[in-house]
């Protein structure tokens, strides 16, 4: 923690994000629960505490409320959001529920710039209080449209009523850099490539010397990099890989991934389970029951793997931060937005301990660490897949005609990306068989057939959001070839949805 900062949780969806932001800047941080004990804080010495937003009210009962006041004593504070409101209240402010809701972007005007920003800033909030007195001591920087306070400040002390470490933030660095550097006279002395390091002495210090791994490797980039973490930190002997086909991976994913893997020198075993898994989805229309089959089938196979392997005492997955904020209150406050199948821990049965080196970091930190591991970048820059594969891309019951349509579509769709050179500019890029029909003409015949929805967005790390602006040939082009080309379907549609207010993948 020498010349670090702590970033205390309150629940937001973000928290995550204002440490990465941090890291960006190359000065390190750490996240605590928001009722941290005050001599452990004292004890680590931060150059800045930052108090992070949250889905509570500084109003209601049972709201996580702290004494900052104690925390203002020890480092400037920056108050984000929630953590602005807390700071007006307990310093003599008052915060009341707002008339009108400030919720996405939002126009904010600065009367007292800082760092040279524009007078006029599009920034992103999310908060239904707003600080109607601000604090003695304290002036307004900025106002929101609906003229409310935006940016507070003292001499030590930053309030943010809006969430700077957010993509869609215009220059938010900038007003991190002012905190960091100029509040809290930081020094950008930390790299990120001292991730790799760290986490490879972490992962020999974890597992003792006479014991192994079960690495689950689900063909994306977040369990390649883990498997090959693994085995660079304790050797493909006491590291075995187990790729399973589950019947819901791309067309010809599960013998291209196979060959990838055994070219980077990973110990892997494939298991074809597909009727296992196909089986017992029939029917299931649910897609929070359908994630918790996928993760119960998933045990089952590594149960009978680890038979066949013999002594196996760890269990290592490539769960990233975005996974565990969406599925469960990671630091104790924050909105469960959907279950991954990966998170939540590991049935008693199974006898085994969890390992998730990754559990921390976010996708592009993660491309980052396996392109220091020498792993290829074709490998490091495929779109994210989704555990549960394509089985929440059908919305409704999963079957073999279904996912048929389904991968051809999608195939159709990602190999137009490449050839038009797309593909290395979107995040994210799929396609959704919907649960409708709809009536068409094809060949001089009416058809009743399935709906297929694509969807491709850009983001920086999964948190946010934005669909991505195709050229309208593409579309055409596209469109063009699934309804020509994959029998069942005759109508295209394109999703123009951010994240939020929609997730990235659509169950």
């Amino acid at each position: 923690m020498q010349n670090g900062f702590l970033v205390l949780d309150f629940g937001s969806q973000y928290t995550q994000l204002i440490t990465r932001r941090l890291r960006e800047l190359n000065v390190y941080s750490e996240i605590l629960l928001f009722d941290e004990d005050l001599e452990k804080i004292r004890e680590k010495n931060p150059k800045g505490i930052i108090l992070s937003g949250g889905p509570s009210s500084v109003k209601e009962d049972g709201a996580p409320i702290r004494n900052v006041k104690e925390l203002a004593e020890i480092a400037p504070l920056m108050g984000v959001c929630y953590g602005m409101q807390l700071i007006s209240e307990q310093f003599g402010g008052v915060v009341e529920p707002a008339q009108r809701r400030e919720y996405g972007l939002n126009t904010i005007k600065w009367s007292k710039p800082l760092r040279q920003l524009p007078e006029s800033q599009n920034v992103w909030m999310s908060h239904g209080d707003v600080v109607e007195k601000v604090p003695e001591g304290f002036e307004v920087l900025a106002k929101s449209s609906f003229d409310h306070p935006a940016a507070i400040k003292s001499e030590r002390i930053l309030g943010l009523q809006f969430h700077p470490e957010v993509t869609h933030t215009e220059q938010g660095d900038e007003l991190l850099r002012h905190f960091v550097f100029e509040m809290c006279e930081g020094e950008a002395n930390w790299k990120a490539d001292h991730i790799a390091d760290a986490l490879i002495e972490e992962l020999r210090q974890k597992v003792p010397a006479d014991q192994s791994v079960l690495c689950a490797l689900s063909g994306g980039v977040d369990s390649t990099v883990v498997g090959t973490l693994l085995t660079k930190a304790l050797g493909p002997d006491r590291v075995h890989c187990v790729f399973v086909d589950t019947g819901l991976l791309r067309k010809n994913e599960f013998t291209d991934v196979l060959q990838i893997y055994k070219e980077l020198g990973l110990n892997v075993n494939g298991v074809d389970a597909s009727k296992e898994f196909l089986t017992k989805l029939a029917e299931v229309e649910d897609p929070e029951k359908k994630r918790k089959i996928i993760g119960h089938t998933f045990i089952d196979v590594f149960k009978s793997s680890i038979k066949e392997i013999g002594h196996v005492e760890w269990l290592a997955q490539g769960t990233l931060y975005p996974d565990v904020i969406e599925s469960v209150s990671a630091r104790g406050t924050s909105v469960t937005i959907k279950s991954h199948h990966n998170v939540g821990g590991l049935p008693k049965d199974l006898d085994l301990k969890l390992v998730e080196p990754l559990r921390e970091l976010f996708k592009d930190e993660v491309r980052a660490l396996g392109a220091q591991l020498g792993i290829p970048q074709h490998i490091l820059m495929r779109h994210p897949f989704p555990g549960p594969g394509l089985a929440i891309r059908i919305l409704g019951a999963v079957n073999e005609e279904d996912l048929t349509i389904l991968k051809e579509a999608d195939h159709i769709y990602v190999q137009a990306l490449k050839n038009h050179g797309l593909y290395d500019k979107i995040w994210q890029a799929f396609c959704v068989l919907l649960p409708v029909k709809t009536v068409g003409v094809q060949g001089d015949a009416r058809t009743y057939d399935r709906v297929v929805g694509i969807r491709a967005v850009t983001s920086r790390d999964g948190m946010t959001a934005d669909w991505y602006d195709f050229p309208f040939e593409f579309l055409r082009d596209v469109s063009n070839r699934i309804t020509n080309e994959v029998r069942g379907v005759n109508r295209v549609v394109y999703d123009v949805t951010s994240k939020p207010p929609g997730t990235i993948e659509w169950e």
